[in-house]
């Protein structure tokens, strides 16, 4: 079966102009049905025929400017290299330092520059930036994400969700995450390091973790609790499986008497913002 052929932009065009000269001189009930009849025939909407039709023509306007390819394909070798260098930021941030940084890591040996390419770097704007690191990061490996997982049940709900306030004066209130070393593959055991960041005085602890099992994760825990120098009030740490367990919180809670057990809201990095920067 043949499928429908559809009018060309120019035969469009040509066709309004031939329904504009009987529309021009048109009854309202006439124009009604002239509407009708060039929006079957061209598929346009009425509201877009009535724009074309009460003007003089209608003409089309011819193309000013051909847009062509400014950043070819040596600025997004760059860009790449650039923003792998820097874990991949944002474009608001990538973008002032995109040059700067190109030819750091030039001297380096990292990658080569030249006047014409850093001139390009530096008139780059964040909207075209952005659009590269969206086409650049098709190809990159990500670890894998499980979404959907409930959020409300098991010892996750008897831990309440909020944010630790940014202007906390009294020492003990600690963010807390797991950094993986593992590469683009997050199977099998690797290690990983847990730190810790207080929120007042900016104390960080750092403890290396081979796996993520109850044993690793208790081993840890005694060695910041021994080596902070002052008291620890309230730990706030994201959802992972390795925080939300109730064994591990149960032994937390015996070699720290009192302490406050906060968490951060499901995807929402910002809440853990001290740890994570």
């Amino acid at each position: 079966m043949v499928s429908e052929e559809k009018m060309t932009v120019d035969e469009r065009y040509k066709y309004l102009r031939m329904v504009h000269r009987r529309y021009d001189s048109a009854s309202r009930e006439e124009r009604g049905r002239l509407l009708d009849e060039a929006a079957a025939v061209t598929g346009l909407e009425r509201k877009y025929l009535c724009h074309l039709l009460n003007k003089e023509g209608p003409i089309r306007k011819k193309r000013v400017r051909h847009r062509c390819v400014v950043y070819d394909g040596e600025v997004k070798r760059t860009v790449r290299i650039v923003a792998d260098a820097l874990d991949w930021i944002c474009a608001e941030r990538l973008q002032p330092t995109l040059a700067q940084t190109a030819i750091h890591l030039a001297s380096f040996g990292e990658l080569e520059v030249n006047q014409v390419l850093v001139a390009k770097l530096e008139e780059i704007s964040i909207s075209s930036v952005a659009r590269l690191l969206k086409d650049l990061r098709k190809g990159e490996p990500r670890l894998p994400q499980r979404r959907g997982r409930p959020q409300g049940d098991g010892v996750s709900a008897d831990i309440p969700m909020t944010r630790l306030a940014w202007d906390i004066s009294e020492p003990g209130h600690f963010e807390i995450d797991l950094v993986h070393h593992c590469g683009p593959s997050a199977r099998d055991d690797y290690v990983c390091t847990m730190q810790w960041i207080d929120v007042a005085t900016g104390w960080s602890e750092r403890v290396a973790v081979y796996g993520r099992s109850a044993r690793e994760m208790k081993a840890a825990f005694t060695k910041v609790v021994s080596r902070c120098p002052f008291p620890i009030l309230e730990i706030h740490p994201d959802n992972g499986s390795e925080f939300m367990n109730r064994p591990l919180l149960d032994f937390f809670g015996q070699i720290v008497t009192g302490v406050k057990l906060t968490r951060s809201r499901p995807y929402h990095k910002n809440d853990n913002r001290f740890v994570e920067q």
